[in-house]
């Protein structure tokens, strides 16, 4: 079974579709600046749960956010708790720069 992600940047989502499956099987939502992709809402119908495709989604978007320079703000749980068991992956986490306290 292959997994195939792609980006609906008008939509502000990937997309993951499975060979024998015409729907999409999972999507990533995102807001895009010019230097940071924000990843807001990861969503895996549960018939397609436990086949990779969630793992899919953040791979292939996040490897496209490291090949544009972007810095990724993981919002989406799964996102955030993926990266955080990917090592190669956390030197893509946003660090806010700003010194202002309340």
């Amino acid at each position: 079974m292959a997994i195939e992600v792609t980006d609906e940047p008008q939509q502000r989502r990937y997309e993951a579709r499975i060979d024998d499956v015409p729907d999409v099987v999972g999507v990533a939502e995102y807001i895009r600046t010019a230097e940071i992709i924000a990843f807001v809402h990861t969503e895996v119908p549960s018939r397609h749960e436990g086949k990779g495709v969630g793992s899919a989604l953040v791979r292939a978007s996040l490897d496209e956010a490291r090949e544009a320079g972007l810095k990724v703000l993981a919002i989406c749980p799964f996102y955030a708790g993926w990266i955080a068991r990917h090592p190669d992956y956390q030197d893509l986490l946003y660090q806010s720069r700003s010194k202002v306290t309340d």
